[in-house]
């Protein structure tokens, strides 16, 4: 049995947040930049060289790419053998969120109750905390910042068998298209197959902690995958203001499901899509 003091997860987390916050993945940057040699559109150029400019400055200053520096998702893989110590693991992680919002200068964007008072918390928290017990003696924690202005384009739709593969092509075009160019694209979208509805929801968050650059291990999805991001950039949405740059990446979990169901969740990220990882 391995013990880990919760501190130490605290201040993995408030680095992971403002590491997330002021640096935009490679893989994400480097698609960018594939995206701004291969648009058509002239303003969508001007568009994406503004994009990949705001990010380098983010960088070399260590400043928010983004001025909504979101709601605060963490998933953590929890080794077995590993015993928590000195507090509440749950406590930690927001402890930690607080900490990385605050003496990072983050935005403190989360209310404590949503319809009536809308009250700020002040530092960011609670943090919506996902935890998977699995093998071994580590813990692995993402973090992901979900700004609203793409969350609040994503949706879920509760298919049928019969739908088959064009209605998830069809859900995931309908949702993205009524989104239009409100979500800050070039966005990547994930996309979660199966479960019930709220486990497609959870599988399309974690699609979005995987590589621009990474395919489904599973053929059929990743060619899915590849004909519904080609159909988006066909929309003309483009880098918010027009053009053939719309999505970066469709990345799609998926898990088992009931007979009589097809769930398909999109969560739409924009060209921010910030999130880290360390495995302590």
């Amino acid at each position: 049995m391995r013990e880990i003091q919760v501190s130490q997860i605290t201040e993995a987390v408030a680095k992971l947040c403002m590491d997330a916050a002021y640096y935009l993945p490679t893989d994400v940057y480097e698609g960018l930049k594939k995206g701004r040699d291969t648009e058509e559109s002239p303003v969508g150029k001007v568009v994406l060289d503004q994009i990949i400019k705001n990010a380098e400055i983010a960088k070399d200053e260590d400043r928010p790419i983004c001025q909504d520096t979101g709601m605060t998702i963490v998933f953590l893989e929890v080794g077995q053998d590993v015993h928590f110590v000195g507090g509440d693991l749950r406590d930690a992680v927001n402890a930690g969120v607080a900490k990385g919002y605050v003496e990072g200068y983050l935005r403190k964007s989360v209310v404590a109750e949503p319809l009536f008072n809308r009250k700020n918390t002040q530092n960011n928290t609670p943090a919506i905390i996902y935890t998977d017990i699995v093998p071994g003696d580590k813990v692995k924690i993402d973090v992901e910042l979900k700004g609203f202005g793409s969350e609040n384009k994503s949706g879920v739709k509760m298919l049928v068998p019969a739908d088959g593969r064009e209605g998830v092509k069809k859900a995931v075009l309908d949702i993205v298209k009524a989104g239009g160019p409100n979500p800050c694209p070039p966005m990547v979208v994930g996309v979660g197959i199966g479960g019930t509805m709220d486990q497609a929801a959870l599988l399309s968050k974690r699609a979005l902690l995987r590589s621009v650059e990474d395919r489904n291990e599973m053929a059929e999805y990743a060619e899915l995958e590849t004909e519904i991001c080609e159909a988006i950039n066909k929309t003309g949405i483009g880098p918010q203001l027009g053009g053939t740059t719309t999505a970066l990446a469709v990345n799609i979990e998926w898990g088992p499901t009931h007979i009589a169901g097809l769930p398909v969740a999109v969560t739409i990220c924009c060209h921010a899509a910030r999130h880290a990882e360390v495995v302590l």
